[in-house]
């Protein structure tokens, strides 16, 4: 069974989108539950999520990725727990294309990436996430862990205000445990559109290249603020 988590701040836009996507797009026997953990949205989220007529656990939580998606966690009750951004779609299918792979024996693993942009580089960049390169990953492609794995790990590290997800990633790459599902998983382009390809793609190699030179994550937050 899997148990869907859902860290939110302001996702007015997409998160009704987003969980009746989810709902048809799985056999409801295999989702243990939905966990949306609200980090303060001012905008609306939350009464939208209560209105629906869907069966959706909302928490409130300190705001932050990393400490939203631990709270999810922390009352999940499924075997396996199915990390995803509210602006990213998975398959048709992705419950049972996330349970064949833990029968496998692959406890933790994620999709490949399709931007809903026809920007070439975007496209390359989609392209890439196919292999198992571990610069090639990130919180968009979703993270499915089995439970008892991420309890192993100790969850996100909650000192990390952006890259946590990359984080996680490198803890289960040490350990030889992930999988990339060769079907796409759609998230949007926002942050792209909004500031240009060219700078985001740039400021996030320079993060990604801080981190493996040993940058702390407060060092990581101030370079994010100052530059995106």
């Amino acid at each position: 069974m899997i148990s869907i988590i859902i860290p939110v701040l302001n996702e007015v836009k997409t998160i009704e989108e987003l969980l009746f996507h989810l709902v048809d797009c799985a056999d409801l026997k295999n989702i243990n539950e939905i966990i949306v953990v609200d980090g303060g949205s001012t905008d609306g989220t939350k009464n939208i999520i209560q209105s629906l007529d869907l069966k959706i656990r909302l928490l409130n939580s300190e705001k932050g990725r990393a400490k939203q998606m631990n709270t999810g966690s922390s009352i999940a009750t499924g075997d396996i727990l199915y990390f995803l951004h509210a602006d990213s779609f998975p398959p048709l299918n992705y419950d049972t294309h996330i349970i064949n792979e833990v029968k496998k024996g692959n406890n933790a693993g994620c999709f490949r990436l399709q931007f809903d942009s026809n920007h070439w580089w975007l496209k390359i960049a989609s392209w890439l996430t196919q292999f198992s390169w571990r610069a090639c990953r990130g919180g968009d492609q979703s993270q499915f862990i089995t439970k008892a794995l991420f309890e192993d790990i100790g969850g996100f590290d909650e000192t990390y205000t952006i890259y946590e997800d990359n984080i996680l990633i490198n803890e289960l790459y040490k350990r030889n445990e992930f999988v990339v599902i060769n079907k796409n998983i759609k998230t949007s382009a926002r942050l792209y559109k909004k500031h240009g390809v060219w700078k985001i793609q740039y400021h996030f190699l320079a993060i990604y290249l801080k981190r493996w030179n040993g940058a702390t994550a407060v060092e990581l937050y101030e370079y994010y603020k100052k530059h995106i």
